[in-house]
């Protein structure tokens, strides 16, 4: 579930990028504090904060 959770982080950050100008870094704290944001995503949002997670997939 996880991996799913990080393939859609990843896909949804372009959408984000384009509207808001919004760097990787600040739109992963961003769906870490979004009280609609799922519990799996949360946990890969905060891991990718924590350990400096770099973008790949895109």
């Amino acid at each position: 579930m996880h991996a799913k959770a990080y393939e859609n982080i990843v896909k949804k950050y372009e959408f984000w990028k384009k509207a808001l100008n919004i760097s990787w870094k600040e739109y992963l704290r961003e769906v870490a504090k979004n009280p609609f944001t799922g519990e799996w995503a949360k946990e890969v949002a905060e891991h990718l904060i924590k350990t400096s997670g770099e973008q790949s997939g895109t």
